[in-house]
């Protein structure tokens, strides 16, 4: 089988197209042969050598979609033929196959397409993650989503107007903006206008958000003190830069006046309990149509370092997926 492969941490470019052994499942684990596959932010930082580096050469990614086309002894939640998303794999995604433990792939509903499918764990996992196990969101609150147009973004939108909420949304371009408002929300900013900000407070009363959704907190997080409602959460989903340039100064009496918090969120926390809950939640989302991710682009598999390009683009909107 074709599969991408990084032997050393560098640009885009160092995303190699190779032919690699076809796997085969052992006990508990299956085989999924994949029909797309997710390109996430994160697996643009692991390959520049900015996060903790796995051994090289490795495999990226744990979105995809596709279907099992092998079980190992033990399997009995999925059979060969099934329809299913990955949650993660034991050898990366960007291939044509993928292994995986039973618990790591989940039934992905005939109504969702696989490149909807490839959108589904870290994107929608990381938004209901956020919004109900760290913010505790509840209906008639204010969502302030702070980057709304990319995949996070958008699944933050479509999961709080679903129970309620009135929500607040940004984004660089006007493609963007149109499609935060198809999406769900009722407002769309443009974060690169001056004093945009200050529209929160407008738009609010002056009471500002209950809870901020953050993409870019390196160059965010303080300012978004200051637009918070009273007993507000700001929950932090992303952060870039090396070193010092991924810090950011804050006001901490912004935070004390508000009994305001700050929380982090990674999804390598969930602990097994949440991590089926978020399951449930998302599937069913997709079953009546609450959820519907949206893809920005397509990519072929060899054109994955294209796709890590467009990923980090300010411009990019909804999920960039790889067919293989």
């Amino acid at each position: 089988m074709k599969a991408i492969r990084v032997h050393e941490f560098g640009p885009p470019e160092v995303l190699k197209l190779e032919e690699v052994p076809d796997l085969q499942p052992g006990a508990g684990q299956v085989v999924v042969r994949m029909h797309a596959v997710g390109v996430n932010p994160v697996e643009t930082y692991i390959r520049s050598g900015i996060y903790p580096k796995p051994p090289t050469p490795y495999t990226p990614g744990a979105d995809g979609a596709g279907v099992i086309e092998a079980v190992g002894e033990g399997v009995t939640r999925v059979r060969i033929g099934d329809r299913v998303y990955t949650a993660g794999t034991l050898t990366g995604a960007y291939a044509e196959q993928a292994l995986c433990r039973e618990a790591q792939v989940r039934r992905l509903p005939e109504r969702a397409s696989f490149a909807q499918g490839a959108a589904m764990f870290v994107p929608y996992g990381t938004a209901y993650r956020s919004l109900f196990q760290r913010a505790h969101i509840q209906p008639g609150e204010t969502l302030f989503v702070h980057g709304a147009s990319g995949g996070v973004g958008l699944a933050c939108v479509q999961l709080a107007r679903a129970i309620g909420m009135t929500i607040i949304g940004t984004a660089s371009t006007e493609q963007g903006r149109r499609l935060v408002i198809e999406q769900g929300a009722h407002h769309v900013l443009d974060h690169r206008a001056p004093g945009y900000l200050e529209q929160v407070l407008q738009l609010t009363n002056g009471r500002g958000a209950d809870v901020i959704v953050e993409m870019l907190a390196n160059i965010n997080l303080g300012n978004d003190l200051n637009v918070l409602a009273q007993g507000g959460r700001v929950v932090v989903v992303g952060n870039r830069g090396e070193n010092n340039q991924g810090t950011v100064a804050i006001n901490p009496r912004a935070a004390m006046q508000r009994d305001a918090a700050i929380l982090g969120m990674t999804l390598a926390n969930v602990t097994p309990p949440e991590m089926e809950k978020i399951h449930a939640a998302l599937i069913a989302g997709l079953e009546n149509g609450s959820l519907q991710p949206v893809i920005g682009q397509q990519f072929a598999l060899a054109d994955a370092a294209k796709a890590h390009h467009a990923v980090i683009e300010s411009t990019a909107y909804g999920k960039i997926v790889l067919v293989p």
